[in-house]
């Protein structure tokens, strides 16, 4: 059974992932949209979809990894 404290540290980490899952997909979008308006020179272009395709790959990741409720930087599930 979980004590009050640690269900307020579950409940900010469950929002924090959620928000840090926009923040990745949505720069994603931004960049593939060109949003930044950077210059399309070939070298900018690629590493302007070399971001896209890591922040999109990580923001999936991310959305796997909190769906899932796995927890590795303590080692662990945070859900048990």
């Amino acid at each position: 059974m979980q004590n009050n404290g640690s269900r307020i540290v579950g409940i900010l980490r469950l929002v924090f992932g959620i928000f840090m899952v926009c923040v990745y997909l949505g720069m994603a979008y931004l960049l593939a949209s060109n949003f930044f308006e950077w210059s399309t020179a070939p070298t900018w272009q690629l590493m302007r979809w070399a971001l896209v395709v890591i922040l999109a790959l990580y923001g999936v990741y991310r959305g796997y990894r909190l769906i899932k409720g796995s927890d590795f930087y303590r080692g662990g599930h945070a859900r048990e």
